[in-house]
């Protein structure tokens, strides 16, 4: 293979496969956050820490559709920058989601210690190791793809 067909192929769109992933990956987000609207306009007297949650949730929602819709629309290649900018909407959800279940945890009359365990283990230490991990993996991706497109176009 030559130089020159490295290049064209490191300048190709999406592929199919990709593009396929992103719409799917859209509507999920559409989905999931018009059934917690529809869930959360439908309940009335909610407390207001379960009308925050449902707020977080489809705001999470609405964020990867936005991405998922982002990604196909692109008609340049992206060089992982897609990847990217996933890891960061997945850390921004992995907080959210921490936070708030802290707080939600913290602020109860009784403070059950089993509770927040289970809220450390899962939301700080699971979702937070997969999500700093996801970033940096999709980082060095997108540095390894523009280093060679460098090289290549040497």
């Amino acid at each position: 293979m030559t130089p020159e067909d490295l290049l064209k192929r490191l300048d190709a769109p999406l592929s199919l496969r990709r593009r396929v992933g992103y719409v799917t990956l859209a509507l999920a987000g559409l989905a999931g956050s018009g059934l917690v609207g529809l869930l959360w306009a439908t309940e009335p007297g909610l407390p207001p820490r379960t009308e925050v949650a449902f707020a977080v949730l489809v705001a999470i929602g609405l964020c990867w559709a936005a991405f998922g819709g982002w990604a196909v629309t692109r008609r340049t290649p992206l060089f992982a920058r897609d990847r990217v900018v996933a890891g960061w909407l997945g850390l921004g959800a992995w907080l959210l989601f921490t936070v708030g279940a802290l707080v939600i945890t913290t602020a109860r009359h009784q403070l059950e210690p089993s509770l927040l365990v289970v809220v450390l283990a899962l939301g700080v230490l699971a979702l937070g190791v997969l999500a700093v991990v996801n970033l940096r993996t999709a980082r060095r991706a997108r540095s390894a793809l523009l280093a060679r497109k460098e090289r290549l176009g040497r």
